[in-house]
């Protein structure tokens, strides 16, 4: 297991290797295995992908994260600005029913609700919205309409866990209620759990995963 002075060292590295993210201005902070980034940050895209670049290193247990976004001026723009940009991208997203999606933008922070059928829609319309220049984070509260029963979503996902993680999908436990999927058992790596949490939010019906998987180096 590595030290929090090792693990500090690793996450700076990586931050430094990630061409997205200016690691200078990131401060890293390490305890017990609980890593927090501080620091400022140009955009929202450049925040995410230190968080990303963070959760690749081995022996990460949890990630706090206290970036702040400050924008540029010629990144700034205005909600209304955002907002007509954000509706216009979701109208172009194929994956996406028309008028699906709403939008609405606060100091520059956009919040999606409205229905869908499928997780994939959800995740493709936070997607097409989070790189606009002037975004400073993404709510998605856009809604997965219910389409099948627990016991056949129970089914679906463990099924696809076996296909996907065979010697992994024993130590998972599916628990379903309604459109809600609770994960426990252990996993190894973020990989691992990334896997799990993709394998359900794959089923039809699922409105929601709680991950609560125990991750164990």
């Amino acid at each position: 297991m590595k030290s929090d002075s090792q693990l500090q060292q690793d996450v700076m590295a990586e931050l430094k290797w990630e061409p997205a993210v200016h690691a200078a201005q990131i401060g890293v902070e390490v305890r017990d295995g609980v890593v927090t980034l501080a620091g400022e940050v140009g955009s929202y895209t450049e925040k995410l992908n230190a968080e990303r670049a963070a959760q690749r290193v081995s022996g990460v247990k949890a990630l706090a994260v206290e970036m702040k976004i400050k924008l540029s001026e010629f990144s700034r723009r205005t909600d209304a600005d955002i907002a007509e940009s954000a509706k216009n991208i979701l109208g172009w997203t194929s994956s996406l029913p028309a008028d699906a999606v709403k939008v609405m933008v606060e100091g520059g922070w956009l919040t999606l609700s409205g229905d869908v059928e499928w997780q994939y829609q959800r995740r493709d319309a936070a997607d097409s919205v989070r790189y606009l220049s002037g975004v400073t984070g993404v709510s998605n509260q856009i809604a997965i309409k219910p389409a099948v029963s627990a016991t056949v979503v129970k089914s679906d996902i463990e099924a696809a866990l076996k296909r996907r993680a065979a010697a992994d999908a024993k130590a998972i436990a599916v628990d379903v209620m309604g459109g809600d999927v609770t994960l426990t058992g252990t996993v190894h790596s973020w990989s691992e759990r990334d896997l799990a949490t993709r394998s359900a939010w794959g089923t039809a019906g699922v409105r929601n995963v709680v991950d609560k998987m125990t991750l164990v180096y």
